[in-house]
């Protein structure tokens, strides 16, 4: 007859066993009821050699409300370098009943910069890592989570908003103020969510979070002698689909690739008039699995960017590839998670260096702001393809040169994300440096990015980016 001591111990393992057991099962409990769907974006500007270059992503208008918890140190206003700028990841839930939920998103070589509503923790702390070359000194990851998310399918919510002046309110309706894209993604069947704060309770239809990242991206497009765009594959599964797009002026067209294995060589898309792109796009969202309407919500959120001046690529990021960069967890377990995240990736194509140029020659504002965030690496490229604007230096030899001053010189000057201020000033070049008014040359030595249209009086003419 055993002993009482092993008895005892017997009776102590099978406790353990039992109770390492039901906290195995408690973490990894799927719940049959709840669904999640999220969609979201990838953007990236290829380089010659056609994969992503690195660039500012932050510049530009952020197109959010202001009750959006943002990262607000001195920095990061500077900019962020990376080469990946996540945007508007949303997150949807789907239950006949309440539910409680926690949600943990990891970013692999990135940190997220926006989210809503209020989240439990965000990492890296942006006021310890957030300058402009973090994320190229970093090795590591960030991440963001929601502890306590409660799913009311049944909740008479009243979502936060601005009116027309531009001051904080509440809606209760899935509208929830005016022209902002943010508030499209409203408009789905998913339920409304809570998350209580010190402050208050906070309800929205999604969890929504954006980011930036220096991770590599699973394609590369470049262009051919011939004006193809040839594009490959870089990831270890198939690309569901790949579509180019391009519009100049009011002209825009469009060639769907399919699905692309390894590689594929694309011709530049006939312009004339957009009519079915929308249709196309939300049937390839649709296929993926999103429902109708979050397929018609993701369009509509960036219709007005998708569909700017320009050439890009557009493709489906393989699901292993994205929960890799972007890895879920959800507790309890939802009995289906479906994630469709669409890629971007800006092409810089003769057609938008002519356009440019033109652009630069001409002084036009308004057409320059029409490449936004953009213009600083395309202009950059421009320098590295062209010999004639290779830099401060050439260019100030070449002018210098001839003896002769420069006159009527403008510099198109963007010290924030939102808007440009044009400068219009008198320079002349010395042998070694550009001279410029105290206040300009401050600028420069700070960082600021400028880019500078020259003219010289002797007919020469050309432009220079100047950057720290």
């Amino acid at each position: 007859m055993p002993s009482a001591t092993v008895r005892f111990r017997v009776a102590g393992i099978v406790l353990f066993c039992l109770t390492l057991s039901a906290s195995f099962n408690a973490q990894n409990r799927i719940s049959p009821n709840l669904a999640a769907h999220e969609w979201g974006t990838f953007t990236s500007i290829a380089g010659r050699n056609g994969e992503a270059v690195r660039w500012l992503p932050l510049r530009g208008s952020t197109e959010l409300p202001r009750f959006v918890e943002h990262f607000s140190d001195a920095q990061f206003k500077l900019g962020l370098a990376g080469t990946v700028r996540m945007e508007t990841p949303v997150l949807y839930f789907y239950s006949p009943y309440e539910a409680v939920v926690s949600v943990k998103v990891g970013f692999s070589r990135g940190v997220i910069t926006e989210w809503y509503p209020h989240a439990s923790q965000v990492n890296p702390d942006p006021k310890k890592v957030l300058d402009r070359e973090a994320l190229f000194r970093r090795h590591g990851g960030g991440g963001i989570e929601w502890d306590s998310v409660t799913v009311s399918p049944n909740l008479a919510a009243r979502f936060p908003g601005e009116d027309r002046a531009g001051d904080e309110t509440s809606y209760g309706d899935s509208h929830g103020g005016q022209g902002n894209q943010y508030y499209a993604a409203r408009r789905t069947s998913a339920s409304p969510l809570v998350v209580k704060t010190a402050a208050s309770d906070q309800q929205e239809k999604f969890l929504f979070y954006r980011g930036v990242s220096t991770f590599s991206v699973p394609i590369s497009a470049s262009l051919s002698s011939e004006g193809q765009v040839r594009l490959a594959n870089l990831a270890q599964d198939e690309i569901p689909s790949v579509i180019l797009f391009e519009r100049r002026g009011d002209k825009l067209g469009y060639r769907l690739g399919g699905a692309l294995p390894s590689e594929m060589s694309l011709d530049p898309p006939e312009l004339g008039t957009l009519e079915s792109m929308s249709r196309d796009l939300e049937d390839i969202l649709t296929s993926q699995g999103l429902y109708p309407d979050e397929a018609h919500a993701m369009l509509e959120t960036w219709r007005q960017s998708w569909f700017e001046e320009g050439s890009r690529l557009f493709y489906i990021v393989p699901s292993r590839f994205l929960n890799t960069i972007l890895p879920l967890t959800i507790h309890p377990a939802p009995s289906q998670t479906v994630r469709v995240f669409e890629g971007r990736l800006e092409l810089i194509t003769p057609a938008t260096t002519q356009a440019l140029e033109k652009i630069l020659a001409s002084r036009d504002i308004t057409g320059l702001q029409k490449y936004d965030r953009f213009l600083e690496p395309i202009l950059k490229e421009m320098e590295e393809a062209n010999p004639r604007c290779d830099g401060r230096g050439k260019a100030q030899s070449q002018f210098s040169s001839r003896g002769e001053p420069l006159q009527n010189v403008i510099i198109f000057f963007k010290p924030f994300f939102f808007f440009f201020l044009l400068l219009e000033i008198s320079l002349s070049l010395a042998s070694a440096e550009l001279e410029a008014e105290p206040a300009v040359a401050e600028l420069l030595d700070a960082g600021w990015p400028c880019w500078i249209s020259l003219t010289c009086t002797g007919g020469g003419s050309g432009w220079l980016l100047a950057a720290a």
